[in-house]
């Protein structure tokens, strides 16, 4: 192991910390091996993973064949020169194979990187490095981007990266085909790598997931098998998930949603894990009808476009019983359509990849609660807003959370910089978001500390914006801070048109006010873009807006 794998690599919780959060039952001696041996055991043939694909292929990994490719896979990484400790970056599709990845590399306690099929060259380099990668597996051309050509290109520059694997058409003689060498190889007859033979560590770190950074560089956030567990049982618990179940998240498998829903909940459950390699409001669709999907989970804009399928065409759902949204702010006229098409309101969750899936509303909630709250902590976390002041919308405090979900470490900047969570404020992690009491015992976000635009009082950028989206005229919105010639920060309402009326900025005061907005609220710039910068998780870029609107960057940079 080389040196920048290790000072990463090896962090652990304390002694102490690890006991309480055993004897409370949130972490375990046991991780995703023995979950799937479990299942591989008592139901073989049971449906495992079920894959939609953008050609209309559909594919099922039952659990008995899970298991038997995890076994395989594990052989071909250990022939490789992967060991406990070592990293495996993958950037993959919504396949089968990713999941069985990631077992695999559990298999031989070695630590995951996945990276979505968003990034490009600029940072999958930085991330490679900063991962410090053994090996890279990824895709040869995806939505037509050729990925393996980008590989090839920064493999270059990485003089840790001992091999290259392409799932599809590799460069003959400098990398391995991930088909013929993982799948039909049968490496797990040549290797230790039998599942009913493993040694699991699930203190250890087994993945590191670099955040989408929407406000700087993106941070590695470091996870053991058993902060991930505890976040993703108190989810599965909380909405009753059971074997008999499916789950679906239309995002990338690479991402924290798609790690949770891919792979940690139906592990635990024995659930049908639903993959979805494109999205399309029609494509969502067929998925949910033909899986029998139970619990779906997603940015509010997939809701956006599964409504609009439904209005083509109808189909039945009866086993659909949760639809949750999650990753930013929920528009009002998103919440209200949901429950008009499906019957059932839209839960709100609030998570980040630091702490997973922390709040959600519930089904004893009123079926609109998510227009008001953003959630209750889900079991096994603990929440607190801290201010100075009484806590108001108009002086929201910062948003903490703690629990045995809570990442072990993070790591900032080209040299990781390594902090670990549990040495301090007592294990409470300071989400970066502001909040306020729903009065329930829940939280309502008003957005991010990073985003805070005001003097002596914030303003509620949330709800400045859900307001502004419910204007006839307005797609998209963001509310950011720009700085006036007297030196005071002021809101700037940047806007994406829907229609052909493009409405004016005292149109929009106007608007506001009557909706009974308080005057020190209302936006006193507005800028129109034909899109808003987003990242590839769907968060929009302000702090790239921010420099726009303060003269620290042209227009072409939002491209």
């Amino acid at each position: 192991m080389r040196q920048g794998q290790t000072e990463m690599c090896t962090v652990r919780a304390s002694a102490e910390l690890a006991e309480k959060y055993r004897s409370d039952g949130w972490w375990r001696d046991t991780g995703l091996i023995n979950d799937l041996r479990k299942w591989r055991d008592a139901s073989p043939d049971a449906v495992a993973i079920d894959a939609f694909a953008a050609d209309g292929r559909r594919t099922t990994v039952t659990y008995a064949h899970y298991a038997h490719m995890v076994e395989r896979f594990a052989g071909a990484l250990y022939e490789l020169g992967v060991r406990p400790g070592q990293v495996v970056a993958m950037q993959l599709p919504n396949w089968w194979q990713a999941c069985a990845l990631y077992v695999a590399a559990a298999r031989l306690r070695a630590v995951i990187a996945p990276v979505m099929t968003t990034i490009r060259r600029r940072e999958l380099g930085r991330l490679l490095a900063r991962a410090d990668a053994d090996v890279f597996v990824t895709i040869d051309r995806w939505d037509g981007f050729d990925h393996a050509e980008m590989a090839r290109s920064v493999a270059a520059d990485l003089p840790g990266l001992r091999k290259l694997v392409v799932l599809g058409r590799p460069e003959p003689g400098t990398e391995i085909e991930f088909g013929e060498f993982f799948e039909n190889t049968p490496w797990e007859e040549r290797h230790p790598v039998a599942l009913d033979d493993a040694e699991e560590d699930p203190d250890a770190v087994s993945i590191v997931l670099f955040t989408s950074g929407t406000s700087g560089q993106p941070k590695g956030v470091l996870g053991t098998q058993n902060t991930w567990h505890a976040g993703s049982s108190g989810l599965a618990a909380a909405e009753s998930i059971t074997a008999a179940d499916a789950v679906f998240t239309p995002h990338s498998a690479m991402y924290s949603l798609g790690t949770v829903f891919s792979l940690y909940i139906p592990l635990q459950t024995g659930a049908r894990a639903v993959l979805l390699d494109t999205w399309s409001g029609s494509a969502g669709l067929a998925a949910l009808e033909q899986a029998r999907v139970a619990v779906m989970m997603a940015a509010p804009s997939y809701y956006d476009q599964l409504v609009a399928a439904v209005a083509e065409r109808p189909p039945p759902l009866p086993s659909l019983r949760v639809l949750a949204a999650t990753g930013t702010k929920i528009p009002s006229r998103v919440v209200k359509t949901v429950i008009e098409t499906f019957g059932i309101g839209l839960r709100s969750e609030w998570g980040m990849t630091e702490v997973g899936c922390a709040t959600m509303t519930r089904a004893d909630d009123p079926i609109d609660w998510t227009l008001q709250s953003d959630g209750r902590p889900l079991p096994g976390y603990e929440i607190d807003i801290r201010s100075d002041a009484p806590v108001t919308p108009g002086q929201p405090g910062r948003f903490f959370v703690r629990g045995p979900a809570v990442c072990l470490a993070t790591v900032r900047g080209e040299e990781n910089q390594l902090t670990v969570t549990r040495e301090h404020d007592d294990g409470w992690y300071d989400t970066g978001d502001l909040a306020v009491w729903d009065g329930h015992g829940g939280i309502r976000l008003m957005g991010r500390v990073a985003d805070r635009v005001g003097g002596a009082f914030m303003i509620p950028i949330a709800d400045v914006e859900d307001l502004l989206m419910q204007h006839p005229a307005v797609g998209d919105v963001a509310v950011v801070g720009y700085v006036d010639e007297h030196d005071a920060e002021l809101a700037c309402a940047v806007i994406m048109v829907r229609g052909d009326a493009a409405p004016a900025l005292e149109e929009l005061r106007k608007y506001l006010t009557a909706q009974g907005m308080t005057d020190w609220y209302l936006p006193s710039r507005l800028e129109r873009l034909d899109r808003l910068p987003r990242n590839s998780t769907g968060k929009v870029r302000k702090e790239l807006l921010r420099s726009w609107l303060n003269g620290q960057a042209d227009l072409e940079q939002l491209a």
